[in-house]
């Protein structure tokens, strides 16, 4: 009997204990989170090398296919490609080369909004990356 007065109460006094003491007051407070940003490492420069192309016609047919055969042992293997096509693979190349330089640009602006001073409170003064003006 005793003991289920005395569970009864501190129930009571548990479930009811919080409204005793009145609401609290909680205080909200805002500020702002500073994320850091990680940079990537940049890819390294292109290394492209220059293929060698060949002019070939009928009158100098006969001296390319003795030099051809003998820099590659004797086999004589032709890519042919139209005029035509040679100019549209001239365009997407420049296309090509246009959108890599375009992204480069995006990279370096982010680049250079993301990086802080040491501080954190302004953007790094001259530091990021230059853009080469062709």
């Amino acid at each position: 009997m005793v003991l289920k007065t005395i569970a009864s109460l501190s129930a009571i006094f548990l479930l009811t204990s919080c409204s005793m003491f009145g609401p609290r007051e909680v205080e909200i407070v805002t500020k702002p989170i500073e994320i850091e940003i990680i940079q990537p490492t940049l890819p390294r420069p292109l290394d492209l090398k220059e293929p060698r192309w060949y002019v070939v016609s009928q009158g100098n047919l006969d001296t390319f296919l003795e030099d051809i055969s003998k820099e590659s042992g004797g086999q004589v293997v032709f890519v042919a490609m139209s005029v035509q096509d040679y100019e549209l693979m001239a365009y997407n190349m420049q296309e090509i080369k246009r959108y890599v330089r375009e992204l480069g640009q995006v990279v370096v602006y982010y680049r250079n909004v993301t990086i802080k001073t040491p501080e954190g409170s302004e953007p790094g003064v001259g530091v990021g990356i230059e853009v080469e003006k062709e």
